[in-house]
């Protein structure tokens, strides 16, 4: 009791003091030496015990339902990507300059929408420190792929036909800023359901064993639906690479997760491997044009000849994804990740 009585005087519910012993290291095997069968328990004797000056309002498992507001939130997780389906449509009808006029004004619009959605519901968060990263793959997902092509081919060239010489992917465009809404609901599913798990469970062990299917279903969930959303987009659009734009979606999309439970370093760290990957390989190519470096392009050169510029950055965000998925597939199933219901960081225990 002396040693966590910050932790337990500030703790809202048992369930805080549980997560905030486990994230210090004790553990059901430590708390029989306490003569409590796990962790739970001892930390409902040790918020019984210790005294507090006010009493602050329990948190709710899950927010009251709210009829009126739910359609709001669902416009607002829409909202990204239908205005970006409206951008690109407008740069298809119109020329010149009305056309560069409707690309302008709509990428303010999705911006400004997309800013909105992530900062209000439970994609909601305080820390912004993979933004930059986060950009940087979302607009390589977009005009990417066509500058690697026209890099590799001796360009760009400013050839016809596509802003800025060469061809962006409205199809990836589109799918990524659609994947905000399933992106939200995911992340409220997993929250909500990791939270009851906490609430029921009697010891860690079978928190863990809760939580880690909870995750992977979580994320099948998600690319499931974003796959369906991408393959739409190939039928309405026409081109572009699938994976190219599935793997950033994926990337993103775990790298949010961990944000929203306290992990944000590790998400930014795989945000920035992957960023600086990307420009890494676009570098390259350029490097190889420099008279006796020719062999510094070939390794990027060989992989757009062998599956096209898609393969670049499917392969480096698939990696990287990869890697995120192992580390929240450790770190989410810990009980600290979730000792208060995210997504509010004013809230969180942090460890």
């Amino acid at each position: 009791m002396h040693r966590h009585r910050d932790l337990c005087e500030r703790a809202v519910d048992p369930l805080e003091i549980a997560a905030g012993l486990e994230a210090h290291g004790v553990t059901d095997r430590t708390a029989a030496r306490f003569r409590h069968r796990d962790v739970f328990s001892l930390a409902e004797e040790l918020y019984a015990r210790v005294p507090r000056d006010t009493e602050p309002p329990r948190h709710d498992l899950e927010p009251a339902p709210q009829p009126a507001g739910r359609p709001f939130r669902v416009l607002r997780a829409l909202l990204p990507g239908a205005l970006c389906a409206l951008t690109v449509t407008a740069s298809r009808i119109t020329v010149g300059g009305a056309r560069l006029a409707a690309i302008a004004a709509g990428a303010a619009a999705v911006g400004a929408a997309f800013a909105y959605a992530v900062r209000c519901g439970p994609l909601r968060t305080g820390r912004g420190a993979g933004l930059p990263w986060a950009l940087w793959l979302a607009a390589y997902a977009v005009a990417g792929n066509g500058l690697l092509d026209a890099l590799v081919a001796g360009g760009p060239d400013g050839g016809p036909g596509s802003p800025g010489g060469w061809g962006a992917d409205p199809a990836a465009a589109v799918g990524l800023t659609l994947a905000v809404a399933p992106a939200t609901w995911c992340a409220r599913l997993f929250a909500v359901r990791a939270r009851r798990g906490l609430a029921t469970s009697r010891g860690l062990e079978e928190f863990t064993g809760r939580s880690r299917p909870l995750l992977l279903g979580t994320v099948a969930l998600f690319l499931a639906v974003l796959a369906a959303i991408l393959l739409t987009g190939r039928l309405a659009y026409g081109h572009g690479s699938f994976a190219s734009a599935a793997a950033p979606g994926a990337l993103l999309f775990l790298a949010r997760l961990l944000t929203l439970h306290g992990f944000a370093p590790a998400a930014a760290a795989g945000l920035r491997a992957a960023a600086c990957a990307e420009a890494a390989a676009l570098a390259l190519v350029l490097a190889g044009r420099l008279p006796g470096c020719g062999v510094l392009g070939r390794p990027v050169t060989a992989a757009v000849e062998a599956g096209g510029a898609g393969a670049v950055p499917a392969a480096i965000c698939g990696a990287v994804a990869l890697a995120l998925l192992v580390r929240a597939t450790a770190v989410l199933a810990r009980a600290s990740a979730h000792s208060v219901p995210p997504p509010t960081p004013e809230q969180h225990y942090t460890h």
